[in-house]
């Protein structure tokens, strides 16, 4: 096997390139996923919808959220909606301490950028001004707008949300100067989007916005007791809905599992969770369903690049072998192209053997021990025994860091049946068997 090969293949692999809306290597999960699917969950409801829509969109970080959100903007725009999508935490804010605020400003300067050409943004851009001057005596970077053109403007737009992402020291002042102003910056936000409506090109005749990568936002208890969590998503929920345009946004799975979950329905027309592929059934035998899709991702990445060759005896060593690897995932996209890369950057030819195969895991599988505390090894074993959680801040943890994952299907009576188990790459883990020796 070449280098150049080697190299395609494991490029194919790559664990935080969301695929693109129509692209080949795509697998539709939706009969292993509780037939959940975000055209029918979403994408209809916001095309039939007279009125604007809020949505929330949640999993687990890496499960394929991103891909399924593409989907959704190419649907929506085949459907004559302009739509406005971004990652939240690329260039505009801190997953690591983020707030409403940074959420408001990260839509206003993509709002800025993408419609300015159709909408007049100078009043948008006068309220930016007004804040920017009360900015310059904290600002490390040279903040004006006056006597720039409209596209240097939005260039110094880009520039607050950039210091609000890599500088710790201005944040809170920057969000401390803008809090105050937040309903007039809506206000006026309102009355950009009322004209740029009338104005949308290629014949669209509806607006929406995503806001991908919300989810990642860590959880920080605040000192009354909360979260930023709520303080974004329950408290703020009234001004995340107030744009004049159809939203979706992503959130972290661990606010639907919390006791604020009937305040999340009440207020969003939804809240929609893409579970995990399901590889194991509730009674912990293996689902040759799932592991079939998971063997299918596998397959069609490697068929792009050696179409001819085998994968379960020329690709991999043996049928045994690449099941190991599509179950040791768990059924989450992410750590399944992880364990691809391993397994590819560890082998000089092909097939891959199973002692690559196994050393992947184990490395994998390393990075899953070092990030569970001590105290939570009891936690995991009550889980794997009882395949289910409790609604407590330090079982929320465990979901938001995917060391517990939430699959779910349907029964023969049509009812909806959520699950949680142990990711497969705990089971391994000595500290995680005694802890469930001890039960």
């Amino acid at each position: 096997m070449s280098e150049d090969i080697i190299t395609l293949l494991y490029n194919s692999f790559n664990p935080f390139q969301p695929l693109p809306a129509g692209d080949p290597k795509y697998v539709d999960c939706r009969e292993v996923r509780g037939n959940t699917d975000i055209i029918e969950d979403l994408g209809n409801r916001i095309r039939i919808s007279d009125d604007n829509t809020c949505h929330l969109y949640s999993g687990h970080r890496g499960g394929g959220k991103s891909t399924e959100l593409r989907r959704l903007k190419k649907y929506l725009e085949e459907n004559n909606f302009f739509v406005i999508y971004f990652e939240a935490d690329e260039e505009d804010i801190q997953s690591e301490d983020a707030q409403y605020t940074d959420i408001l400003l990260a839509c206003t300067r993509h709002l800025l950028a993408d419609l300015y050409k159709i909408a007049n943004p100078n009043k948008l851009l006068n309220w930016v001004n007004s804040r920017v001057k009360e900015l310059k005596d904290i600002a490390q970077t040279e903040l004006y707008l006056e006597g720039l053109s409209v596209e240097a403007q939005i260039a110094q737009v880009a520039k607050i949300t950039a210091n609000l992402r890599a500088e710790p020291n201005m944040r809170q002042e920057i969000r401390d100067k803008v809090n105050p102003h937040t309903v007039s910056l809506i206000d006026i936000l309102n009355e950009y989007l009322k004209e740029a409506k009338e104005k949308l090109p290629n014949n669209c005749n509806k607006l929406a916005m995503i806001v991908d990568n919300l989810d990642r936002i860590v959880p920080i208890i605040q000192e009354s007791g909360r979260t930023n969590h709520e303080e974004i998503f329950i408290d703020r929920f009234q001004q995340l809905q107030a744009l004049d345009c159809h939203l979706i946004y992503t959130v972290p799975i661990s606010l639907l599992y919390s006791h604020r979950a009937n305040d999340i329905q009440a207020n969003y027309n939804d809240a929609i969770i893409l579970p995990m592929v399901m590889v194991r059934t509730p009674d912990d035998n293996k689902y040759d369903d799932g592991l079939d899709k998971i063997q299918q991702l596998i397959g069609k990445r490697f068929g792009k690049i050696a179409p001819k060759l085998s994968l379960e005896t020329e690709i991999f060593h043996s049928k045994d072998t690449l099941r190991q690897m599509c179950l040791m995932s768990g059924g989450h996209i992410r750590d399944l192209m992880h364990l691809m890369q391993n397994a590819i950057s560890g082998s000089s030819s092909l097939p891959i053997t199973k002692t690559t195969v196994r050393k992947s895991i184990s490395k994998l599988r390393d990075v899953y021990r070092r990030s569970v505390n001590e105290q939570q090894w009891e936690l995991l074993a009550e889980i794997y025994r009882y395949k289910r959680i409790i609604n407590d801040n330090k079982y929320r943890d465990l979901l938001f860091n995917r060391c517990l994952l939430e699959y779910c299907y349907w029964d023969e009576e049509y009812e909806l049946k959520r699950w949680c188990d142990v990711h497969p790459l705990i089971r391994g883990i000595p500290e995680f068997k005694e802890a469930v020796a001890r039960l």
